[in-house]
């Protein structure tokens, strides 16, 4: 839960072009994110992600999102990319985050998705290792939202996705008061990002503040 005065940090995942790159550079969210996850429509290889990175505001943090990989694999992408943030949207577990924090060679900052569908999945996140715990409806990037009820309780600080967009964020904010939103899909207009919508999301989380 949002400690209160705190800003709800702001992340737009799923940055593909340099047009996505301006669009958050000109209203500056905390989180860019990049998808490294080959399956995924938003996929971008790591050396690209890098190209983009280099050209985001310095106040946005780059992150990269990683599904189910080797412990090296997320290191090669993090060098290759630039990148010291970093999201896992699989099954991995604690032993799985301290690993990948042992063999980092550099400060590593992780944030841990979790699939929220009953109240035990919230009480699972609450124990991540991670830096960060990210409740989701699945995936990610299906616009789907879950029922934001289950994480009225939870006892430690999260970022909230799933479904969210620029019509029903503070809605969002006001019921279970993260501490940080997440968007991708329902700020794209036919499959690309876009900035009207990226705008709109962002002023709606930071008047809802």
């Amino acid at each position: 839960m949002m400690a209160a005065g705190i800003p709800v940090r702001i992340k737009i995942c799923g940055m593909r072009r340099m047009e996505d790159i301006e669009a958050v550079n000109a209203v500056r969210p905390d989180y860019a994110g990049f998808v490294f996850d080959s399956t995924r429509k938003r996929y971008i290889p790591f050396e690209r992600a890098r190209e983009l990175a280099e050209h985001l505001d310095p106040f946005i943090e780059p992150v990269g999102v990683f599904v189910n990989v080797a412990v090296s694999h997320v290191l090669e992408g993090c060098h290759l990319a630039g990148i010291r943030t970093v999201q896992l949207h699989g099954q991995e577990t604690n032993e799985y985050i301290e690993d990948l924090r042992r063999q980092a060679d550099f400060p590593l900052r992780i944030i841990q998705a979790i699939r929220i569908e009953k109240r035990e999945d919230v009480q699972r996140a609450e124990k991540s290792r991670a830096d960060l715990i990210l409740l989701d409806s699945g995936k990610g990037g299906t616009g789907t939202a879950f029922e934001w009820s289950l994480v009225k309780s939870a006892k430690r600080p999260f970022i909230l996705a799933g479904g969210l967009g620029p019509d029903n964020v503070q809605a969002a904010i006001g019921a279970v008061h993260p501490a940080g939103v997440d968007a991708s899909s329902s700020l794209e207009t036919e499959g690309f990002k876009d900035p009207e919508k990226i705008r709109r999301f962002c002023e709606a989380v930071r008047s809802a503040e």
